[in-house]
């Protein structure tokens, strides 16, 4: 297991407190200064309707939102979709991206079918999980239709892309738009450090699941903020890299019950960057 770097030690005592008394007050946080934006992926409300889904994202507070097959099913006719995206739209919600998608078949027509479902959902990106036989066929269909595909890494489960390290040796040389969404839990279960792999995937990065977990053994994580990942020292490598992806939590665990631990996970979130913007403003002030 790598050494990762302690989220305490990162932020110094000062700015933990900040981040944490941010997270109980629901203070407001200047994103703006970020390039990053944070958001939802809807696999976390698996278990309700689109309708439901959209309500807890507003209500916790954010607008971007990576859509599940859940919310708005593969095989949904075009007008289905058209209209499924004006209900996102309509309620404020900015698409970033649909998935995880899996891209299984050996097959043109299929694999044209899931770009214009991207298309007309108004997909700029799909997080998918191609094959290695599968993975260079997509290239074509992503310079035609202008879809970024980024290709999730699933931990030691995984025969295929266990990291991101994985992914980055897989897609080397291909086009641009081809890179990684890196699952910061996943990442951290296959043994590999995620703050490194973000770095290690440079403009690969494309896309970012965050969750937390209390032992990078187990599949099961926790609000983020109540465990081992480095969170703060993720989005000030996020920072320095300059990345203007989205960071979507993906909350896992309590599918019955999803909201209380993705609105406390937001909270921490929103406290780390208040934390972190009063330390990079620091400079400034005593100037």
């Amino acid at each position: 297991m790598p050494q990762l770097s302690s989220r305490r030690s990162f932020l110094g005592a000062g700015a933990a407190a900040c981040a944490l008394s941010g997270a109980r007050a629901g203070a407001s946080v200047p994103e703006d200064a970020f390039a990053f934006r944070l958001g939802v992926a809807s696999y976390s409300f698996r278990k309700f309707s689109r309708e439901r889904a959209i309500q807890m994202t507003l209500a916790l507070g954010v607008r971007d939102i990576n859509i599940k097959s859940f919310h708005l099913p593969l095989e949904s006719t075009p007008e289905q979709i058209r209209a499924a995206r004006a209900e996102f739209e309509s309620a404020g919600l900015t698409i970033d991206g649909g998935g995880n998608i899996a891209f299984d078949k050996e097959d043109d027509d299929a694999i044209r079918h899931t770009f214009e479902y991207a298309r007309l959902a108004g997909m700029p990106l799909m997080v998918c999980a191609p094959t290695l036989r599968t993975l260079p066929m997509l290239e074509k269909f992503v310079r035609e239709y202008d879809i970024r595909l980024a290709i999730h890494n699933h931990g030691p489960e995984d025969k295929i892309f266990p990291t991101p390290q994985a992914v980055l040796a897989a897609v080397k040389g291909m086009d641009a738009r081809i890179g990684c969404c890196v699952d910061v839990g996943h990442t951290l279960r296959a043994g590999a450090d995620p703050v490194g792999s973000l770095a290690d995937a440079g403009p690969r990065l494309l896309d970012i699941h965050m969750k937390d977990l209390r032992k990078a053994a187990e599949g099961r994580d926790c609000p983020v903020g109540d465990g081992m990942m480095p969170v703060v020292a993720i989005f000030g490598q996020l920072r320095k890299m300059r990345y203007a992806g989205g960071v979507m939590l993906e909350y896992e665990t309590d599918a019955d019950n999803p909201y209380p631990g993705m609105q406390k996970s937001f909270a921490y979130m929103r406290g780390a960057l208040a934390g972190l913007q009063e330390r990079f403003d620091a400079p400034d002030k005593k100037s």
